[in-house]
């Protein structure tokens, strides 16, 4: 819990600290418990709760009675119309745009696919048109939104908002995104990597007594990780860890274009899965496309709604017990078994979550197969259990974990101080 100052000039940061306290409780603090977690005086969270009411940032509540004899004391909770952020998400495949109150609940939500051409400017273009509408939409005054924040595919450079060299979309190399959707907007605008974004949701969501040490797998057009380790969203030393795309999980498996075999990544995307489920005749190859027999032939180009449509195929023909669809994706979770058990030994993590906006296609599957996998691959290096489930935020996980940031950035004593 941070700890308050009694000094007059740095009230901004005072005012973070009692909002932080009040949103970390359940059910809200009367002020007597917040000078009592904060460090500061009861006169300053007087003063300081007194500001804050009146900013509409927090509101008093119920009253609540203490042991002993003495009134009830009045219980301070945010304000959730007090403030607003935006997520947006900016997938290959999908355009996510959520917006949240100052209690992290999403208020509303859209969607837009992402243009097949891949285009920048395009796919900022629909980004913003999503934004006006979730505005429009939902009522709120442009006004009570603090900024924007952008889930986006690494790497990139955090501080300047410049999308760096995405493999996946190479037309962004070196987009300014955080630029481009201030201008078009008029909101603040901060840029994060999506696997970060999407640990940073699930950690605010985060049950009570959870494991505070734990990796986020996104799985969307393509693989990452999201950590937090000692309760912290561990983002590096240039805020872009998380790439494990060319973790090796089987040496006879598929090239990648780093001229490498079965790098997790790439055994695992869906366009990978889909280009295989071809070959084996499992579903048929788009008019037009070539799709060689060997696993070493040149690669077919397949657009990302194109691979979007087929995988759902594919995993439909899965559930419908065909064998050889069936073997596609049990060697992806067999794959992914071998990469979560490096990693929990490593990092020493217990508990793995799984999202993104591919990820509830094949969730109940995983679910079911992946701890069984878990078990044969890992031969002894793990210390103690995994647990594996699914995120508790959802699909939009990353566009919500965006906000969020938005959100921290804005209310949150460590930042203030930066």
């Amino acid at each position: 819990m941070p700890r308050g100052a009694n000094l007059p000039v740095i009230a901004a940061f005072n005012e973070t600290v009692l909002l932080d306290a009040i949103r970390r409780s359940e059910g809200g603090l009367s002020r007597v418990e917040l000078a009592r977690k904060t460090g500061l005086s009861a006169q300053t969270v007087t003063n300081v709760s007194r500001r804050l009411l009146a900013q509409g940032l927090i509101r008093e509540g119920g009253s609540r009675q203490i042991d002993g004899p003495g009134k009830p004391r009045t219980m301070l909770l945010l304000e959730p119309t007090g403030s607003y952020a935006i997520g947006v998400h900016l997938d290959p495949t999908v355009i996510t745009c959520v917006l949240l109150d100052l209690e992290s609940t999403v208020v509303e939500h859209t969607r837009r696919h992402s243009p097949v051409s891949g285009d920048a400017a395009e796919t900022v273009a629909l980004a913003v048109d999503a934004v006006t509408e979730l505005l429009e939409i939902s009522g709120v005054d442009r006004g009570r939104v603090s900024g924007i924040g952008v889930a986006a595919p690494g790497p990139i450079d955090a501080e300047t908002g410049v999308v760096v060299r995405p493999p996946l979309v190479p037309g962004w190399t070196d987009f300014h995104l955080r630029d481009e959707l201030t201008a078009a907007t008029g909101l603040p605008t901060l840029v994060a990597k999506d696997v970060t974004a999407a640990a940073v949701a699930e950690r605010w969501r985060d049950p009570a007594g959870a494991s505070g040490n734990f990796a986020f797998v996104y799985y969307g057009t393509g693989v990452g990780v999201g950590l937090v380790l000692a309760n912290d969203v561990y983002t590096g030393a240039s805020q872009n860890a998380g790439d494990v795309g060319h973790s090796i999980v089987d040496p006879t498996g598929p090239p990648c274009f780093c001229g490498r075999r079965g790098c997790y990544g790439e055994s695992v995307r869906p366009h990978r899965l889909v280009l295989s489920a071809i070959r084996d005749g499992v579903i048929a190859a788009p008019d037009g496309v070539l799709v060689t027999p060997g696993a070493d032939g040149p690669e077919a180009v397949l657009d990302v709604e194109t691979v979007d449509e087929l995988f759902t195929e594919l995993v439909r023909a899965a559930d419908d017990g065909d064998a050889a669809a069936e073997r596609i994706l049990d060697r992806s979770v067999r794959n992914t078994a071998i990469y979560v058990s490096n990693l929990a030994a490593l990092l020493d993590i217990d508990r793995v979550v799984f999202g993104g906006p591919t990820w509830s296609r094949v969730e109940q599957r995983y679910l079911r197969l992946l701890p069984l996998r878990l078990a044969e691959a890992d031969m002894g290096i793990l210390t103690h259990p995994v647990s594996i489930s699914s995120s508790a935020v959802g699909d939009d996980v990353a566009a919500v974990g965006a906000a969020c940031l938005v959100l921290d950035s804005t209310f949150s004593p460590r930042a203030t101080l930066r």
